[in-house]
């Protein structure tokens, strides 16, 4: 799918106003997986009357219409991404926070063999992987 948020937003139905415009657009550009606070500081930059508050309402709404993709990587911060994206993995680094996004044939046909081999058709899933960078020798 190759709409954009607000094309997706509107599509559904949803009100959009300014602030949500703005937000959405923020959402858009991002690169990585930011979490609430982190869409607030972006969003807030572009539009200074937007809120807190508002930015949670709205993400809350996106992630309820399926879409934002909500992800907790075990920090304690939910963080988000565009529902829509292509399938790809992520890999966390413990140490920075980083979110590394990967997609690798060999394990989604091993996640397949597996489902099968236990008897299951595989419609769906999520792999995240933590790890700490390795010590150079």
């Amino acid at each position: 799918m190759d709409k954009t948020i607000l094309k997706r937003c509107e599509a559904a139905g949803l009100r959009m106003t300014d602030q949500r415009r703005t937000i959405a657009d923020v959402l858009e550009g991002a690169d990585d997986h930011p979490d609430v606070e982190e869409l607030y500081n972006r969003a807030s930059t572009a539009d200074p009357r937007i809120s807190l508050a508002t930015v949670y309402r709205t993400v809350k709404l996106l992630e309820e219409t399926g879409i934002l993709e909500k992800h907790e990587f075990g920090d304690g911060r939910a963080r988000y991404e565009t529902a829509d994206r292509e399938h790809h993995d992520h890999l966390i680094d413990m140490h920075s926070g980083e979110v590394i996004e990967f997609v690798d044939p060999e394990i989604e046909a091993l996640q397949e063999k597996i489902a099968a081999k236990l008897g299951y058709t595989l419609k769906g899933h999520r792999l995240e992987l933590y790890g700490v960078p390795a010590k150079k020798t």
